[in-house]
């Protein structure tokens, strides 16, 4: 509001209007005889000054009395009181007459509804910018459910959300964790600082009394999840661990379906023996959602059950990666690796070079699509993989690794990597150097991380917790 503001002063120092008898003009009092003046209502004019809120005062009898008027009907009498009342004790606060009033919450300083609108707005834009991705997931999910059984279908579909709602989810982790270990002041217990807690509070604090608040942290927190799932159909947020559309397209071309294994299939596979697959693997390029882009130092462990007609993949990983969380990536509970296990089986009616892999509800084909072999000795020293997972007529999912029996290659030894992956056509399904992601590792030989975060997640047991999980899950598997 245009405000406007007017005082006339002490009361008793005002000059009275002159009577007849009076030779001069005497100055105004608030007692005449038997009767006394208790309050007063003094108004200026609106009119006159053209403002829409008009605030008067007059002091008297030691007391200063206040006037609110404002233009009526425009502000309403509720309104009035209200800033009446709370400009009244802001006076009384700076008088200091009055302690300064506590607010019982964050939202009492926020306009109703505000918060929530303005996450709903932005949140709403956002995703409207992945809308193309959205459109064309929803068209290939009623295709894959059209065509495909019922059973397949779901399986498909939840092994598809399952690693959509797992990406997102891991962000916020990464950037808290940053944020924990980059604040700053003393450390308790060698561990935190004491800021991060002190802000944590106030985090918990406002979310926890404020309604408004807390609602509108989780309309943002939606639509962020969303917008990123939107990324993800787009081929925007990582093409290498997070290209998520179903039957994408590759240089503006829709890609449908799986690839049989004889259109992928080289020749150096000619006489594959299965046995010498087995051993350590190093991984060092990847497209395949089903990994994350924040880990490093991936291993692939592949032996074969003592009767040939499975096998078992030991995928180790650690994480985060130093590019990733540059300020905690080693006090992570997984900082010196983890372990999780996917299952197979041979089967004998496939030709050499497929694997039957299983994971997570669903069964698909690993092919192993290229092998190189020492010259001398005829061990395999390099590999491309390739997972496809198709329903319906729909590709849900596709993966493809770069593995070496050394921990480091040279970007020539790569680039042939990806002539061969080209060769064999499997560009369009995410083997160009702009759809891999690589894998990041630390130097060879670099000693354990050990430091109070990793002191901590010994003592509590986190290490023999892996350890177990580990063998559970490798004996579950056998």
């Amino acid at each position: 509001y245009s405000a406007g503001f007017t005082n006339t002063g002490v009361y008793e120092r005002l000059k009275a209007f002159e009577r007849e008898s009076d030779k001069e003009r005497t100055l105004l009092q608030n007692e005449h005889g038997k009767y006394k003046i208790q309050d007063i209502f003094y108004a200026a004019s609106n009119a006159r000054s053209g403002t829409l809120y008009r605030f008067s005062c007059m002091t008297m009898d030691g007391e200063i009395k206040f006037t609110f008027h404002p233009a009526s009907p425009i502000v309403s009498d509720e309104r009035n009181k209200e800033f009446a009342d709370a400009l009244i004790e802001l006076l009384e606060v700076v008088a200091r007459t009055k302690d300064v009033p506590s607010i019982d919450s964050l939202a009492d300083l926020i306009p109703d509804g505000i918060l929530i609108k303005s996450a709903a707005v932005l949140g709403a834009g956002a995703l409207l910018s992945h809308a193309g991705g959205y459109i064309s997931f929803f068209q290939s999910v009623m295709e894959m459910k059209n065509n495909a059984d019922p059973a397949d279908f779901w399986a498909a579909l939840n092994f598809w959300i399952f690693f959509a709602v797992g990406h997102p989810i891991l962000q916020p982790i990464l950037w808290i964790s940053d944020v924990l270990h980059g604040s700053p002041g003393p450390m308790v217990s060698g561990l935190v600082p004491i800021s991060f807690i002190a802000g944590n509070v106030l985090a918990i604090a406002a979310v926890s009394f404020s309604k408004e608040i807390r609602n509108a942290v989780n309309v943002a927190a939606l639509f962020a999840f969303l917008t990123y799932v939107g990324a993800g159909l787009e081929g925007a947020a990582g093409m290498g661990d997070f290209n998520l559309a179903l039957d994408d397209n590759y240089k503006g071309q829709v890609v449908k379906g799986c690839p049989a294994y004889e259109e992928v299939r080289q020749p150096s596979m000619d006489n594959f023996d299965i046995t010498k697959y087995q051993g350590l693997w190093y991984e060092h390029k990847f497209h395949d959602w089903t990994q994350f882009k924040e880990v490093y130092d991936t291993t692939l462990g592949i032996k074969l059950t003592p009767d040939g007609k499975g096998w078992i993949d030991d995928f180790a990983v650690k994480g985060p990666a130093p590019e990733s969380a540059p300020l905690s990536w080693d006090k992570s509970p997984v900082a010196n690796g983890a372990h999780y296990f996917l299952f197979g089986r041979v089967d004998e009616n496939d030709p050499p070079g497929i694997l039957r892999e299983s994971g997570f509800g669903v069964e698909f084909p690993n092919y192993i699509v290229d092998i190189q072999k020492d010259p001398k000795t005829g061990e395999y020293t390099e590999a491309i993989q390739f997972q496809c997972l198709e329903r319906g007529g729909v590709r849900v999912f596709e993966g493809i690794n770069f593995m070496s029996r050394k921990a480091e290659m040279t970007a020539t030894e790569m680039d042939a990597m990806h002539q061969r992956a080209k060769q064999a056509g499997m560009y369009p399904y995410g083997a160009s150097p702009e759809q891999m992601h690589t894998v990041a590792r630390r130097a060879p030989n670099s000693p354990e991380i050990d430091n109070n975060w990793q002191a901590m997640w010994r003592a509590i047991g986190v290490d023999k917790l892996l350890e177990l999980l580990t063998e559970s899950i490798e004996d579950g598997g056998r």
